[in-house]
């Protein structure tokens, strides 16, 4: 039988917790973070409320209310929100058709694979793409003109204008709507369904009184997502348009890459605008997001 002094001397003895090294594995998406969108996003604050001479000042912000960005704000909020409702819309019937439709089961994956693609297609590439579409000597430009008589710019539509872009915008919103709303389509229960028929509720019902308000967190985040998505898009609008448009990421772009009124504080108030909407929008997003997934589960 062991003595006391060895049992007290026993439970004193604490063994100390094996070192974990699995954290050494998100050390490049910090890192990451930290260099490409902490830091420089610090700067952008920081040099939204300096002047050239290093000085505080508030002068940057009071000139984001200047007519000229105020309308480069307002026709960037037109073209997130109208890209982010026809996307949204479009995507979300896509995604029903596939996931809740009779459609052939063979078409989800490669649906799914080229929204994958689809989504990140964005930039030059994107712009040459409508433009040798849909540009005045684009391919169905001509062939709307040629084959059926239907001159597309006599019209009145333009690539190089508001719905040209809003257009452009699409490519990549509906396939990013299709991926989001997918896995909220697949949580839907079947038994969901089965209770409403057995209520007597017909399919109308059923969308209207149960489907509809357990997916509204998930769309009105997507919405907010894809608003987010198309306010901040660069590369494809300067590429299509270049200076035609005004839209925030234009003027921003003018006034850090070297403008006739080249003012770098000015831009970096513009990109302090632009950060804000873009955050409050994905601060929506997950807010919403965290909703849907309780009632899904």
């Amino acid at each position: 039988m062991p003595s006391p002094s060895n049992t007290i001397q026993h439970k004193g003895t604490h063994h100390a917790p094996a070192r974990s090294w699995a954290w050494l594995g998100v050390v490049p998406f910090l890192l990451f973070a930290l260099l490409f969108l902490l830091l420089p996003t610090a700067n952008i604050i920081v040099g939204a409320f300096r002047n050239a001479g290093g000085e505080w000042t508030l002068a940057n912000i009071y000139q984001l209310f200047q007519p000229s960005i105020l309308a480069s704000y307002t026709i960037s909020l037109k073209i997130s929100i109208a890209s982010a409702l026809l996307g949204g819309v479009i995507g979300f019937a896509i995604a029903v058709a596939v996931v809740q439709g009779d459609l052939p089961r063979w078409i989800r994956a490669p649906l799914m694979t080229f929204s994958g693609v689809a989504s990140n297609f964005a930039g030059v590439p994107l712009a040459f793409a409508f433009l040798a579409t849909l540009g005045r000597l684009g391919l169905v430009t001509l062939l709307l003109r040629d084959w059926f008589g239907i001159n597309l710019y006599a019209t009145g539509f333009n690539i190089l204008s508001f719905w040209g872009l809003t257009l452009t915008y699409l490519f990549f919103q509906i396939p990013l709507m299709i991926l989001i709303i997918t896995p909220a389509l697949d949580g839907l229960k079947r038994e969901w369904r089965e209770a409403a028929a057995m209520l007597g509720a017909t399919t109308t019902q059923y969308w209207l009184k149960v489907v509809f308000p357990i997916l509204l967190p998930s769309l009105l985040g997507t919405f907010a997502l894809l608003f987010a998505n198309a306010f901040g898009a660069v590369a494809t609008a300067y590429a299509l348009t270049g200076s035609s448009l005004s839209i925030v990421p234009i003027v921003l772009f003018a006034q850090i890459r070297g403008d006739v009124l080249q003012d770098p504080h000015l831009g970096y108030a513009l990109a302090f605008g632009m950060v804000m909407i873009t955050l409050v929008a994905n601060s929506i997003y997950l807010w919403m997001r965290a909703r849907s997934e309780r009632w899904l589960k």
